[in-house]
């Protein structure tokens, strides 16, 4: 018999107007282990106001819910939740077998002061040695976690993509696409200065879609900040797009680098965490698309230039686009492999 599985989650989970890979991540895995991957019974228990770490009334219900877990029972805890309380976590890890998935690295979110980063990397560290296992989203940040942490083992479930059609390219491929919470590690003012200071001779048009958690100013009429989109609304904007571009400052994985490659879109990424994990190469071992330096929008304007400017490379990143689109991961195999540590 299948054994249950209580899921801990970040509140809001489900809100359509604050979607996050992490969330549609945490969603569509606890699908599949409570369907035909694993069939599992699955508890759910949200917990509000998660970041850095449930506070005040939070703290009291997560550490309640933990409490009413029979012993012994399998808890898969998102890291949002886990990772800045260990000291609620602690009383529970001998008598359940705490399963903690590391979106993100606490002390990797930018604009933290270095005394705030040292403070939570010192508490995910003590949450991470009382979990019974540990599963990140990419291989790169599996490493990176069991290297900060002196882990001996961090599991690697790298986010699937669901297929779909690929997007008709323009041929001059001026229309620029970004999907991404509009916050400082996501990068869009690096783009905006990119286009507008480095890029006006040229024809364009960027969308970035995504939650206005911190708006960018800008002033051309070029730049479209849409808000967030999700289903149909979304999938219009990809198709609506010649390159896909994601300047972050740091990336576990980048769910929405497969989701771009998914329409066949060549990508301009920034080199950080697991993205040119996520980029992978075609089976000819070209890359469908440019990686560079992240905060350097010099180097962003460039490869943009070059995007814009030079047919060539513009078919050639689309070759490797289509070619790399058959050979992404799926939600299956992502689902299969946190069955693994489940099972193991």
């Amino acid at each position: 018999m299948t054994r249950p599985l209580w899921a801990v989650l970040p509140g809001g989970i489900d809100d359509p107007a604050a979607p996050s890979g992490g969330n549609r991540y945490d969603r569509t895995i606890l699908t599949l282990l409570a369907g035909g991957v694993a069939a599992r019974d699955v508890h759910e228990i949200a917990v509000g106001g998660s970041w850095p770490a449930p506070a005040g009334p939070a703290r009291t219900a997560l550490s309640r819910a933990l409490g009413d877990i029979p012993d012994k029972s399998d808890v898969l805890i998102d890291g949002l939740v886990a990772c800045g309380v260990p000291d609620i976590l602690e009383p529970h890890h001998r008598r359940l077998r705490l399963i903690v998935l590391v979106h993100l690295p606490l002390s990797d979110e930018t604009g933290l002061r270095a005394d705030e980063a040292d403070r939570l990397r010192a508490k995910e560290r003590a949450a991470l040695h009382l979990a019974s296992a540990v599963i990140a989203t990419s291989e790169t940040a599996a490493r990176q976690l069991a290297e900060m942490h002196d882990l001996r083992d961090v599991a690697a479930a790298v986010p699937g993509v669901e297929p779909a059609p690929p997007a008709a390219p323009t041929p001059d491929g001026h229309r620029l696409l970004c999907v991404a919470s509009v916050t400082p590690r996501k990068g869009q003012d690096r783009l905006v200065t990119a286009l507008e200071r480095d890029l006006a001779d040229l024809t364009w048009r960027c969308t970035c879609v995504g939650a206005l958690v911190r708006p960018v100013p800008h002033t051309s009429a070029n730049i479209h900040f849409t808000g967030p989109k999700a289903g149909a609304d979304l999938s219009s904007a990809y198709a609506d797009a010649d390159l896909f571009v994601l300047p972050s400052r740091a990336e576990t994985y980048g769910m929405v680098v497969t989701e771009a490659l998914a329409r066949a879109l060549p990508v301009l990424a920034t080199d950080v965490g697991g993205v040119s994990e996520a980029l992978g190469l075609a089976p000819d071992g070209t890359r469908p698309g440019l990686l560079i330096p992240p905060d350097d929008p010099v180097a962003l304007a460039g490869a943009l230039r070059r995007w814009l400017t030079e047919p060539e490379l513009r078919e050639q990143l689309r070759a490797s686009a289509r070619a790399r689109r058959e050979t992404l991961p799926i939600w299956a195999g992502t689902a299969r492999r946190i069955c693994a540590v489940l099972d193991a």
